[in-house]
Order: structure tokens, then C-alpha cells, then sequence
């Protein structure tokens, strides 16, 4: 047996062979979500990681909406907000010269001004939070693994091989030096931005690594009093030397309110990696909060590079490698660790029902067709937003500046009562409104829409977005998006149309004069073998449509229907009730899961 790592003609003989559904290398934000997933689903996995425990640094924190209801539908929504900075604290984005010097701006981030606060309340029934990886990652495994998963730590990936009915994969007990065999029906990679899977997998991408310098400087220091006014998770320092490499500006990050902290803090690669000692560190967490007394306890240092590169395909026959393995980016946007889950979220119910016989192969496929051009969409994203914080440099006269004098005198300048003094005050602002596009990006964060033959169409074009679909998001049915969120329920319950179609089924959504949809899902899934539940809305069912939302929303007749996929996006719907639901419905499933023609 040869494998990828070209280890196997020097490592002893393996004779211990364990044997599950999925594999899955890495226990970060996608490789533990998808063991939590799997699990839920009923799915045999061990997840494996060569760390003896989880995160032990904050790294990512942000947890959009679209993840949120991720959680809800796993039921472990309540469990990460107790952990979690709730959303009404994490907004006021401050710049500043120091966190006790003079403001510069702040900006309502993450749906928190009231402007923008009813868009992120009407689109979702779950709220956007803080939570850093070091509290996250725990509940995705302990979830994990009192539902199913077999966890293993201190387990290294070294090779693998597959075949056309599963995948072999040699792993090291690094605490007792053994290696042994994993066969598994299908391996999922999620071993982080240099993933040694989709290394051996031979991935292409696009886009370089490493193209800035950052450091990770944590510590705990008391700053409420400078803080708590003006709650945020992020607050940014410009000051002489942030300017370079990074993100372009120091950044001084809250953990926990307020005494637990993280400063992103950039160097120039081209002049190497520098050596980082506590004084150093000590030196820029003062120069950066503005006070030289501060008491402070440095709790860690760590060097990272920031990337731009993605891959263009992300799946090969039986691997599939998911999250930094497939997008490598800055923190920017707060992107990672939810497209990460969100590509587990994908990928986990698909491989669920191929294994349960319900879907074809070719459904396994549309991992790559869906989620690569989301993998692509956000590296770009992110990086552009990281390049934006140009224009606010630009806009003091920053890049003009050259020694701390000059770069103090800069700042100064949008102070004068004078023409240059108006102008600086205007183009400082117009940066401050770009920044929008980096913490305000609702369409970024909402607005995914697939395209592929897991997706049907319903031969209508979709509709051009009236606002910018960066910024906003706007709900709709259209074959391939998320489903609309709006409230539904009776006297004495209040649900999201989310909460009406599970993760572990296919859900039909109709009203009163539709019903026939009824029969025709259920004769649907008792031909295709796969769970399809139909709900109708309107009074006297179940539920009813409280706000008469829905019925704005739904896109479709009274008597159609949505057809919503496991992962709550639109498989494809119908406007009006046909003659022979039954054979539209069979005719949408089979080719969404890949069964050839409806019979």
C-alpha cells in the first residue's frame, strides 16, 4: 500500500484496522461542526486530532447570523450564547490614536446601528454574537461526542489512500507511538490552512500564502472604565509602525468584557520574522491601549502570516477537505470560522444520505460546485476589506507621513478650521462610511446562493438585487438561497419558518389551498426512501402565518410550494399547485438527489 506521504515503505507494518462512515482530520470550527452534524444525522465518525486538546488561543470570535441558525437548528444555540458577548456589546467599532488617546471615529458594526438593525431583525430569527474559538470549539466537540462521535486527540494524520469503496488512513498515537490504519467510507479534511490532506489530495488553488506579516499578542488587563461606554469587540490604533504588513493598523481586540484581550499588531515579512519577547510585547499592549503604567499580564505570542488563496476545487472522489483548508484569508469580515461551518453544514447531510442509499453519488459533488465559488467570493472579500483601511490612511495624510511627528501632525490636521481642514474632515468620513463593507457586510454574510444539480430550477430568472448585495440582504424563495426567515406559530408559540424544516429531512412549505402537497410528499418519500414532511400555513393548521409575512415572502401561490433541502436552501419550488404534484414533486427530488429519472 503506497501512500500520499510516501511513508510506507519505511514505517513498520500496520495491523490494527478501524473501520467507520467519515473520518475527519482536525477538530477546529469545520471539522468538529461536521463531527456534531454527522452524529446528529445518525452517521458513524471518529474525528482525530493531533493536538491533545482544543483552541488554545482566541483567534476566530465573530458568529454571524447564518451560523447562529446553524446552531439553533443543532440545538445548541442556547449553549454558545451563555458563552457568547451578545450582540447589543459588540458593535461600537472605535479608531482611535489609543485606546485612552483621542477618537478618530467610531462605526456602528454588525447590524448595531439603528439603521441597519431592522435589516439583521428581519432576516433572521438568531442575532449575531462574540464568541472566541477557545469556547466555541468545546461545545462543538463535548456535542459531538455525547452524540456519536468517536474523539480522538493526540492522533496524527500521516497518509491516506483511497479506493472506489472507501479510504484508508494511516494515523500515529502520538502518546503511544503506534500507527494503525482508519478505513473509512469517506475522509473530510479540516486540518487548517496548511492542511496536510489536501496537500496529499493535490487541491488546486489559487491565490499565495503568506503575503503579510501579523502577530498575536494576548493579555489581560482591566479597561472597562476606557471600554465599557463604548462596548465593542474591536477597537483600532493608529499609530507610528502599525501601518505596515497586517491588517494596517494595530488592532486591540476584546476577548471578555472587559479584562481579557488580543492585539493584532503587523510586521513586514520582507524584513523577517522578528523576534517577539514579553517586553516587546509589554512595550506595544501600553504604546497601544495609552497608558505606560498599565498592569498587565501577558498570557501569549504568536507570529502568523496573512493569505489570499483558495481553492478551486474542493473535493476529490472520496476526500473532501472543508474551512482554512480551502480558504485562507485575514480576519477581516468575520468570515472564517462561520464559512468553515457553514461548508461542513453542507457537505454533512449530503454524505448522510448518500450513505443511507437515499442519493447518488453525483450529489457529493455539488460540495465543490456550491461551496468553492462561497470559498473564493470570501477570500476576495476579506482581503479587499483588509486594503480598504488604505483609504482611511490616505484620508488623514498618513501615507505622506513619515516619522511619528509627521504622522501626529497629519492626525492633527482634520482640526483645522481652514479649506484643508473641511477637506481632511470629509474624506476621513467617506473612509469610515467604505468600512461599512467590512463590518456591515449583511449580503456577504446572508446572501449565498447555489447553483448546481442539487438545485432546481423553476424557470424564472432571478430577480436583480434594488440594494447593494454586499450591504444588504434581501429574502426571497428563488431556487438555491436561503430560506426566508419570517414568524410563524399560534396562541402559544412563536417559530421561524426555519424551525419547520429540520436538518435531518426534506421540507415542503405550503398553504391551506396546496394541501394536496401533502400526499404528494409523503407518496414522494415513501417511493424515494428519504424523510419529506410537508407544512402547511395558514389558519387553523398547525401554524399560521402571525405577521402575514410569509405571505410576502414565500414567492410563490397559495397553492404552491418551496421545496426546502436539509441545509435550508431552496431546492426549487413550484408557483401554483400542478395537475399531478406528486410527479413534480419526485421529478425535483430526483434530481436534486441524484436518483436518475423520476419512475
Amino acid at each position: 500500500m503506497t501512500f500520499h506521504d510516501g511513508l510506507a515503505d519505511t514505517a513498520p507494518p500496520t495491523t490494527t484496522v478501524v473501520e467507520t462512515d467519515v473520518l475527519i482530520v482536525g477538530s477546529g470550527p469545520a471539522g468538529a461542526s461536521a463531527a456534531l452534524f454527522l452524529s446528529t444525522l445518525g452517521v458513524s465518525n471518529i474525528m482525530i486530532t493531533k493536538y491533545r486538546w482544543t483552541a488554545n488561543t482566541p483567534r476566530a470570535h465573530i458568529t454571524n447570523q447564518r451560523t447562529m441558525e446553524i446552531f439553533r437548528d443543532l440545538g445548541i444555540e442556547e449553549e454558545v450564547l451563555a458563552d457568547a458577548t451578545p450582540h447589543h456589546m459588540i458593535g461600537d467599532t472605535v479608531f482611535c490614536t489609543a485606546i485612552a488617546g483621542e477618537e478618530i471615529g467610531r462605526i456602528l458594526t454588525w447590524g448595531n446601528h439603528p439603521a441597519r438593525h431592522a435589516d439583521y431583525e428581519l432576516a433572521s430569527p438568531s442575532l449575531n454574537c462574540d464568541i472566541p474559538q477557545t469556547y466555541l470549539e468545546p461545545i462543538f466537540v463535548r456535542n459531538a461526542t455525547m452524540r456519536g462521535t468517536q474523539t480522538q486527540f493526540s492522533t496524527e494524520y500521516l497518509g491516506h489512500k483511497q479506493d472506489d469503496e472507501g479510504v484508508d488512513v494511516r494515523v500515529l498515537n502520538r502518546l503511544t507511538g503506534s500507527e494503525y490504519t482508519i478505513r473509512a467510507k469517506y475522509l473530510i479534511g479540516a486540518d487548517g490552512a496548511r492542511s496536510r490532506v489536501a496537500a496529499d489530495l493535490g487541491l488546486p488553488y489559487e491565490g499565495q500564502m503568506d503575503i503579510a506579516g501579523s502577530m498575536n499578542i494576548t493579555f489581560k488587563a482591566e479597561l472597562g472604565q476606557l471600554c465599557g461606554h463604548r462596548p465593542s469587540v474591536l477597537y483600532w490604533v493608529i499609530q507610528p509602525g502599525a501601518n505596515v504588513g497586517g491588517i494596517g493598523a494595530g488592532l486591540v481586540r476584546m476577548v471578555r468584557p472587559w479584562n481579557e484581550w488580543l492585539i493584532v499588531w503587523g510586521f513586514d515579512l520582507e524584513q523577517g520574522v522578528p523576534e517577539v519577547t514579553e517586553d516587546d510585547a509589554l512595550r506595544i499592549v501600553r504604546n497601544l491601549v495609552g497608558d505606560p503604567g498599565l498592569d498587565v499580564e501577558i498570557t501569549g505570542i504568536s507570529l502568523w502570516g496573512n493569505n489570499e488563496q483558495y481553492a478551486t476545487s474542493l473535493h476529490r472522489s472520496r476526500v473532501f477537505c472543508a474551512g482554512d483548508a480551502v480558504h485562507k484569508h485575514p480576519p477581516s469580515n468575520g468570515l472564517g470560522s462561520n464559512t468553515s461551518i457553514q461548508d461542513s453544514y453542507n457537505l454533512a447531510w449530503k454524505v448522510a444520505v448518500v450513505l443511507n442509499g437515499h442519493a447518488g453519488p453525483g450529489l457529493l459533488d455539488t460540495y465543490t460546485t456550491e461551496r468553492a465559488p462561497v470559498a473564493r467570493q470570501i477570500v476576495l472579500r476579506a482581503n479587499k476589506s483588509a486594503r480598504e483601511f488604505g483609504g482611511l490612511f490616505e484620508a488623514l495624510g498618513l501615507d505622506m507621513a513619515e516619522t511619528a511627528d509627521q504622522l501626529a501632525a497629519r492626525i492633527e490636521e482634520r482640526k483645522d478650521n481652514s479649506p484643508a481642514g473641511a477637506a481632511k474632515r470629509a474624506a476621513v468620513r467617506e473612509a469610515m462610511e467604505l468600512k461599512n463593507y467590512e463590518f456591515n457586510a449583511h449580503g456577504v454574510e446572508m446572501g449565498q446562493r447555489y447553483e448546481s444539480t442539487a438545485v432546481v430550477s423553476d424557470g424564472t430568472a432571478r430577480p436583480e438585487p434594488t440594494r447593494d448585495p454586499e450591504l444588504y440582504y434581501e429574502q426571497s424563495t428563488y431556487p438555491g438561497v436561503r430560506l426566508p426567515h419570517a414568524w410563524v406559530g399560534d396562541n402559544e408559540r412563536k417559530y421561524s419558518t426555519h424551525d419547520l424544516a429540520p436538518y435531518g429531512r426534506f421540507t415542503v412549505i405550503t398553504g391551506i389551498t396546496g394541501e394536496a402537497w401533502v400526499a404528494a410528499a409523503k407518496n414522494a418519500a415513501d417511493r424515494l426512501g428519504v424523510p419529506v414532511e410537508t407544512v402547511v400555513i395558514g389558519p387553523g393548521r398547525a401554524v399560521t402565518d402571525l405577521y402575514f409575512d410569509w405571505a410576502g415572502l414565500c414567492g410563490v401561490a397559495k397553492d404552491g410550494s418551496v421545496l426546502v433541502r436539509p441545509d435550508k436552501h431552496v431546492g426549487w419550488r413550484c408557483h401554483n399547485l400542478s395537475a399531478d404534484p406528486e410527479a413534480e414533486l419526485m421529478t425535483a427530488l430526483t434530481r436534486i438527489l441524484d436518483r436518475g429519472e423520476a419512475t
